[in-house]
């Protein structure tokens, strides 16, 4: 754990190096780009471990990889198509969020039955989610 932990800080430190030496665009761009790609391919991998039936939490890693790297995808594409009016406020964004929000269910699912428990319950945390982002929209 601790090699992570110096993992995600040395990340840190280079994204915001690169930040300071070439600009937010730029960083934007390579990042946005490098992380859409590799997304997709984890997705792909994560796939094929729920093909070969290798643990019980791939189909929902398949989909959250999936649904990362799609929304990221969106933004980056937007990015570089130079942020076009016809991308702004295309519901087709919705579509590629809808897997992320299935990775999330089959999470929780799994999450639930580790647990022993049966039954809905499991949507009680993807419900409190939707009613505070819903608040939050409401009261600002």
């Amino acid at each position: 754990m601790k090699q992570a932990f110096l993992l995600a800080m040395i990340m840190v430190t280079v994204l915001q190096a690169g930040y300071r030496v070439a600009g937010y665009d730029v960083v934007y761009q390579i990042g946005y780009g490098a992380i859409t790609l590799m997304s997709l391919m984890i997705s792909l991998t994560f796939l094929w471990l729920y093909v070969v039936r290798a643990t019980p939490l791939a189909l929902g890693m398949a989909y959250s990889w999936s649904g990362a790297g799609l929304v990221m995808g969106w933004w980056w594409i937007y990015a570089v198509l130079g942020r076009p009016d016809w991308l702004v406020d295309s519901p087709i964004l919705f579509n590629f969020l809808a897997f992320y929000f299935v990775g999330a269910l089959l999470h929780f699912g799994v999450i639930h039955r580790s647990f022993g428990w049966h039954g809905v319950a499991f949507l009680l945390p993807i419900a409190g989610a939707v009613a505070i982002s819903a608040t939050v929209y409401l009261i600002s």
